[in-house]
């Protein structure tokens, strides 16, 4: 099953700029994409991408639409 998580960041050199990252099968692809009418592009995550990634993730759990073992790979996917 596939999974998306994503949120808007903002940096002082590109701007205001909507990351997603998208789980499947074991692997991960981070793409970031500016303004609306932008296409999507690939995003090398930083620390904190997947901090932020994993709280978003952590917060998915409690209202079961992630399920306890979805985020266990996600956390071993950060560990690779």
């Amino acid at each position: 099953m596939s999974m998306e998580i994503g949120w808007w960041k903002k940096d002082p050199e590109l701007g205001k700029f909507q990351v997603v990252a998208t789980i499947h099968g074991g692997n991960i692809v981070w793409e970031r994409k500016q303004g609306h009418h932008s296409s999507w592009e690939p995003h090398v995550p930083t620390e904190e991408d997947w901090d932020k990634m994993l709280k978003e993730a952590e917060t998915r759990v409690p209202r079961r639409l992630i399920s306890p073992k979805q985020f266990a790979a996600i956390k071993d996917l950060r560990e690779r």
